[in-house]
C-alpha cells in the first residue's frame, strides 16, 4: 500500500510539473504596474482575425512604464505606421515570447540600438532581429513606455504571449490576473436551416429567436417549431470589472437534451488560421447589421483548430413529434457563464417563407478557380477563395467594377485587373485602383502596373474604380515658421497629407543630411527630435519631400536658426 502511495505521489508530482511546463503560472509578471483593466480580450472577434493578446487600458494616457514580463532578450523589434506601431518582442528561456505593442518609446538602450540602425538605413519603419547577447533584459526591467502608435484606436498596451511555434496564447493561462465577476451577455440568437425541407416556425432560411431573462440569470427563448437539419448561433460579448468594453468570450458550448453537440474554446491559435474567423461568424449578417453571430456548428470549409467534442458538426436533426432542449452556454475565462435555453418542438409543417437566392450568370464553386473577363476588367479568384458556392454578381459601369458586395467573405487574395490602353501614357501614370465606399469615397488599393494594365490584390468584395491623381501631397509646418529661431524647441513638427492616392513615402533632411522623422499616420504628423544629433552653426535648411502612390511629389524647404 505504501509503495502504491509512493508511485501515486510521483505521478501527481509529474502531472504537476507537466502542468507547470505547459502553463507556468508564476513565471510571467504583469507588464504594467497598475491594476489591469482590459479594452480587449484574447481571441476576441475582430475584422478578419482573432485578437491575439490582451489590450490593457493605460488610464487614457501614454507614457506608463512597460516592464519585461520575465528575463530574456529582445529578439525582434518592428516599427511600422500601422499594425502594432512600435512593437517589442522578448524571447524567454522557457521558450515563450512576449510581445508589447503600440508603444510610445523604448528604454534608452533599446532606443539607441534602434536609432542607430534607422539612421544607417535612412528609414523610420524598420524590422530588426537582435542577437541573443545584444539586448538582454531582466524580469521587471523597464523596456518601453506605453503609447498609441500604429493602428491603435486609443492609448493602451497590446500584450501577447506566444509559444515556441509563434502561436499566440491567452496570457491569462499564465497567471496574468484580470478581475472579472461578470457573466457574458447573449444579445441575439438565430436559427438556420440547411436543406430545402427543413424549417423553423415555417421559415426556410434564417430565423431570429426571441428570449427573456429568468430569475436565475439564464435566458429562455420562446418555443420554436422546427423540422429537419438546423443550426444555432448567438451574438455574445463579455465585460470585465472596471470597464464597459464589449470584449470576447472564452468558450461557447451547445447541449442537445443534455449531451454536448458543439464546443469551441479560444485559448490558442495560429496566425495562418485566424482568417477562418469569417467562417465561424455569420459574415453576411455582420456586413448588414455589424453584429457578429457565432455559429454553434462547423461548416465544411471552416479549418479552425478551436473545436472540441463536436458531434455531427454541430448540426441538429429535428424529427417530427419529438421535443428537444437546446442549451447554449457562453463562458469567460474566469468561469462566469450565461445560458440560453431554446425549447424546440419537432413538427413537420408547410413552409410559408423561403430564403431568396438571387441568380446571376456567374455561379462560383468554392473549390474551383473562378474568373470573369468583361469590358476590359478581369477578376481572378484562386481555388478556395470562398467558403461556399454562390451566385456572383458582377457588372461594369464606366470605370467602376461592381464585385458582388461585401457580404461574402474572401479567404485568399483575388486579382482585379483594368485594361487602361485607351488612356495616354501620361494619363496611365496617374491612374490607380481604389475601393469605393457607399459615399463614393475612394480608398487606395495597392496598384501594380504591367504595360497597359493596372492590377491590384485584395480580399474584400465591393465596388472598385479607376481614379486619377494629379495633385501632389501637401506639406505644412505645425509648430514653427520659416526663418524662426528654434533654440528652445525639442521637436520639429510638420503634417503631410494626400487627398486621393495617399502618401507612399517621405524623406527629411537638415543641411543635406537625412534625419529621422517619426510618422504618425493617424494624424498625418511628422516629428523630429532635436536631441537626435547636434547641429553645427546657427543657420539651417530643412527639406521635406513627400511622394504619393502615383509618384506625385512635393518639396518643402525652410530656413531656421538654432543654437546648440
Amino acid at each position: 500500500m505504501g509503495r502504491f502511495l509512493f508511485f501515486l505521489m510521483i505521478l501527481c508530482l509529474e502531472s504537476s510539473v507537466f502542468s507547470q511546463t505547459k502553463y507556468p503560472t508564476d513565471y510571467f509578471v504583469k507588464p504594467l504596474d497598475i491594476p489591469l483593466i482590459l479594452s480587449g480580450t484574447f481571441g476576441e472577434l475582430r475584422s478578419n482575425h482573432f485578437h491575439s493578446g490582451l489590450d490593457i487600458k493605460t488610464q487614457q494616457r501614454q507614457g506608463l512604464n512597460v516592464y519585461a514580463a520575465a528575463e530574456g532578450y529582445v529578439s525582434r523589434i518592428k516599427i511600422s505606421h500601422w499594425g502594432y506601431g512600435k512593437a517589442l518582442y522578448i524571447r524567454h528561456p522557457n521558450g515563450y515570447t512576449t510581445v508589447y505593442g503600440h508603444l510610445k518609446k523604448f528604454s534608452p538602450k533599446i532606443e539607441a540600438y534602434i536609432k542607430q540602425r534607422q539612421y544607417e538605413n535612412e528609414s523610420y519603419t524598420i524590422q530588426l532581429f537582435p542577437k541573443e547577447d545584444e539586448l538582454r533584459v531582466n524580469k521587471k526591467e523597464i523596456v518601453a513606455l506605453s503609447g498609441n502608435s500604429g493602428g491603435s484606436g486609443g492609448p493602451h498596451l497590446h500584450f501577447e504571449i506566444r509559444d515556441a511555434n509563434e502561436y499566440p496564447m491567452n496570457p491569462m493561462l499564465f497567471g496574468i490576473h484580470i478581475k472579472d465577476t461578470k457573466a457574458p451577455q447573449i444579445r441575439a440568437a438565430v436559427a438556420y436551416t440547411f436543406t430545402d425541407s427543413s424549417h423553423v416556425n415555417q421559415l426556410n432560411g434564417v430565423k431570429e429567436l426571441n428570449f427573456k431573462i429568468q430569475k436565475d440569470g439564464s435566458l429562455l427563448a420562446d418555443t420554436v417549431e422546427a423540422f429537419g437539419l438546423i443550426g444555432f448561433g448567438v451574438n455574445t460579448v463579455d465585460r470585465q470589472d472596471g470597464a464597459l468594453n464589449n470584449n470576447g468570450i472564452f468558450s461557447l458550448e451547445m447541449l442537445v437534451n443534455g449531451t454536448r453537440q458543439y464546443k469551441h474554446t479560444i485559448d490558442k491559435f495560429s496566425f495562418s488560421e485566424t482568417r477562418y474567423l469569417n467562417a465561424l461568424i455569420d459574415y453576411g449578417r455582420f456586413f448588414r447589421k455589424r453584429q457578429r453571430i457565432q455559429k454553434a456548428f462547423v461548416e465544411p470549409a471552416n479549418k479552425l483548430s478551436i473545436y472540441e467534442g463536436v458531434q455531427n458538426n454541430g448540426y441538429v436533426s429535428i424529427e417530427d413529434g419529438k421535443s428537444y432542449s437546446i442549451q447554449i452556454i457562453a463562458k469567460d475565462f474566469k468561469g462566469n457563464k450565461r445560458k440560453l435555453i431554446i425549447p424546440v418542438k419537432g413538427k413537420k409543417d408547410s413552409i410559408y417563407t423561403r430564403k431568396k437566392i438571387k441568380t446571376t450568370p456567374y455561379f462560383f464553386k468554392a473549390n474551383q478557380f473562378n474568373k470573369i473577363e468583361k469590358e476590359k476588367v478581369t477578376i481572378a479568384f484562386p481555388k478556395k477563395s470562398f467558403y461556399n458556392d454562390f451566385y456572383f454578381d458582377f457588372k461594369k459601369e464606366q470605370d467602376v467594377a461592381f464585385l458582388h458586395n461585401g457580404s461574402v467573405p474572401v479567404h485568399k487574395n483575388f486579382t482585379l485587373t483594368f485594361d487602361v490602353s485607351e488612356y495616354s501614357q501620361d494619363e496611365q501614370d496617374k491612374l490607380f485602383i481604389a475601393r469605393v465606399n457607399k459615399k463614393g469615397r475612394p480608398s487606395y488599393s495597392n496598384t501594380k502596373r504591367k504595360k497597359s494594365k493596372l492590377y491590384t490584390l485584395n480580399k474584400t468584395l465591393g465596388n472598385y474604380a479607376l481614379f486619377s491623381d494629379n495633385q501632389p501631397p501637401k506639406i505644412r509646418p505645425v509648430n514653427f515658421k520659416k526663418g524662426q529661431w528654434l533654440s528652445k524647441y525639442r521637436y520639429l513638427k510638420l503634417r503631410i497629407s494626400d487627398d486621393l492616392s495617399g502618401i507612399k513615402s517621405y524623406r527629411a533632411e537638415i543641411d543635406g543630411e537625412w534625419i529621422l522623422m517619426e510618422y504618425d499616420a493617424k494624424r498625418s504628423l511628422l516629428t523630429y527630435d532635436f536631441n537626435d544629433k547636434k547641429l553645427s552653426n546657427n543657420k539651417h535648411t530643412l527639406k521635406v519631400i513627400a511622394v504619393d502612390n502615383v509618384n506625385n511629389s512635393n518639396t518643402y524647404i525652410a530656413t531656421f536658426f538654432r543654437k546648440q
